[in-house]
């Protein structure tokens, strides 16, 4: 299981590597990723038999070429476009190269395939689906709960992307065209690692592979901007938040929440390197959601114990996040603030004011259900916390949840 699981690892990283080469190479976005999924599936089936390949990039470009080149040639609409696909084919494309080089051109095909995929021809909301499906790696029914959307309707949206996106040159945006894009590109940033930090569904709490992926792409995206807040204070945010994931899971894969998590055990080199981008996110001008929510991140971590976090900080910062940036997320982070500092009747009161806008959602259940604990309302808290195990799709937050229910008092 364990040696599946590091192939699983491995195919995430390259995937959007491998899509990007295909896409530079020969255009057609959406031809191009299903052929990477056939190879994808190819690697799962031949790679615990056989042995990881000595360059498992190559292998997989060169698999994804031969799915593609099949496609182009059996697509009957015409036999020019088969002349032009041969005569983009490079004249090594079908040979393996030799051990420890790759194909790959220098510059990263992954960080300009997610600038293409928040083309200003797209919707913003298009270009965030489009980017969680082919940078992420992502299922659409991953997007779609993270979007609180049908899977349908997410998979029409990526759908109708690809198409947008069809033809457009495989190449950096210039830097007015990057500032454009930059909302969109941060945004899917976020959510690729909020999905690997805390997995919406499946048997694993955390999504390391995802998580590393933002972090990675988000340090690439700085060094094109590196006085742009917004950058710098994402990247601060993903180190400070994923600082602490070796804390989160017991010995058994359980969820330990985070005032109750061994402290000891937390990252201080991320969280010396997160606190300083903090600073300097904050002093390259008007804070925005990405650098109050590091700026929170970081007054969590500086608290040797739960006991000595600043909450009258957290709530203060999360008052002038959810009034520059409003989200219902946010809001509800801020009812626990709320909670903390007053109380936890008054914390409750501010999540009955999200009822409509989180209906449904998991987190807003397990929220009202540790107020509704903290105030003694025993029968309301076990209610809310199986209804919660219920509406989650992650595997550990459902054991947490009946865990929580199960030890309130008879």
């Amino acid at each position: 299981m364990r040696r599946t699981t590091g192939i699983e690892d491995l195919l995430r990283l390259h995937a959007p590597q491998v899509l990007g080469a295909l896409v530079r190479r020969y255009g057609h976005f959406g031809a191009a990723e299903d052929s990477v999924q056939e190879a994808l599936l190819a690697a799962v089936r031949q790679w615990p038999e056989t042995g990881l390949p000595d360059n498992p990039r190559g292998w997989l470009i060169k698999v994804a070429s031969r799915r593609l080149m099949d496609q182009l040639r059996g697509d009957e609409a015409r036999r020019g476009r088969e002349e032009t696909a041969a005569a983009l084919t490079p004249r090594d494309a079908f040979t393996a190269p030799p051990p420890g080089e790759s194909r790959a051109p220098s510059e990263d095909d992954t960080l300009t395939l997610l600038f293409l995929c928040c083309h200003p021809g797209l919707t913003p909301a298009a270009q965030i689906a489009l980017t969680l499906r082919a940078v992420g790696g992502l299922t659409t029914a991953e997007i779609a709960r993270a979007h609180l959307v049908p899977e349908a309707t997410m998979a029409q949206r990526i759908s109708r992307a690809k198409q947008k996106v069809r033809g457009v040159p495989f190449r950096q945006p210039g830097p007015e065209d990057r500032f454009q894009r930059l909302a969109a590109v941060l945004q899917v940033l976020y959510l690729i690692f909020n999905e690997g930090y805390t997995a919406t569904s499946g048997s694993d709490l955390h999504r390391a592979d995802l998580a590393r992926e933002a972090s990675r792409l988000t340090r690439a995206v700085r060094r094109l901007l590196p006085q742009e807040g917004a950058v710098t204070g994402l990247l601060a945010l993903m180190l400070l938040t994923d600082a602490r994931s070796a804390a989160r899971t017991g010995p058994h894969g359980e969820l330990i929440p985070l005032d109750e998590q061994d402290r000891t055990r937390w990252d201080r080199r991320a969280i010396t390197e997160g606190t300083a981008l903090v600073e300097e996110a904050l002093s390259q001008g008007p804070a925005g959601a990405y650098q109050l929510q590091a700026a929170i991140a970081a007054l969590h971590d500086e608290a040797a114990r739960a006991e000595d976090t600043d909450w009258p900080q957290i709530l203060a910062l999360y008052d002038i996040l959810v009034r520059r940036a409003p989200d219902p997320m946010a809001e509800l982070g801020r009812a626990v603030a709320v909670a903390m500092v007053h109380g936890p009747r008054a914390g409750l009161a501010e999540v009955a004011t999200l009822e409509d806008r989180l209906a449904g959602h998991h987190r807003l259940d397990a929220v009202r259900a540790h107020l509704l604990e903290k105030a003694g309302d025993v029968e309301g808290a076990r209610a809310a916390y199986q209804l919660a195990a219920r509406r989650t799709l992650s595997i550990p937050e459902t054991h947490y949840l009946h865990m929580r229910a199960a030890r309130l008092p008879r």
